[in-house]
């Protein structure tokens, strides 16, 4: 559900209310701007692609991540999709439930535990996939070729930079 005042209004109101501290208004905005892209595009397509499927952005990454990987541990896969290993644990099991996820004991080191899809959660990706990335084509549907390829580029140092940077302790 797309946030009850547009990006302007929220931008405009925030300059407005804030305008009495020094703050650097470009970068609250270019932040703001990112996290209610990622949201917008994230709701749409739940609701037009995951949901008809009953899966959840969760599960639909936990089911991407290993379905590219192929295999990979479970605190890797968290790591990737950004959520702790208990909701994961929780994710896992309703993907298992369905017959998507089976898990894999290390023979190395009983602690540690990889996921794999089934040829079941293979095929729901096959089938999905397709569906999404229409779905993902409507969403930069706005943007010229060129102009999606410097939209990518800039987020693509906007993540290089991040990822990079260590958090006050």
């Amino acid at each position: 559900m797309p946030d009850q005042h547009t990006l302007a209004e929220t931008e405009r109101v925030t300059t407005e209310r804030l305008s009495h501290l020094e703050l650097d208004f470009a970068a609250a905005q270019g932040v703001l701007s990112i996290y209610r892209a990622a949201n917008a595009a994230r709701a749409y397509l739940t609701a037009t692609v995951l949901r008809p499927h009953d899966l959840t952005w969760t599960g639909f990454l936990v089911l991407w991540t290993i379905w590219i990987w192929e295999r990979m541990e479970t605190r890797r896969i968290a790591e990737s999709v950004g959520i702790s290993k208990a909701t994961l644990t929780g994710v896992t099991k309703t993907l298992m439930d369905r017959g998507w996820v089976r898990r894999i004991q290390s023979t190395e080191d009983r602690r540690l535990v990889s996921l794999e899809l089934t040829p079941s959660g293979k095929a729901l990706l096959d089938r999905l996939y397709p569906e999404f990335n229409r779905a993902e084509s409507v969403v930069v549907s706005s943007f010229a070729p060129d102009e999606l390829a410097e939209m990518t580029e800039s987020l693509r140092r906007f993540v290089t930079q991040v990822e990079g940077l260590e958090p006050s302790a």
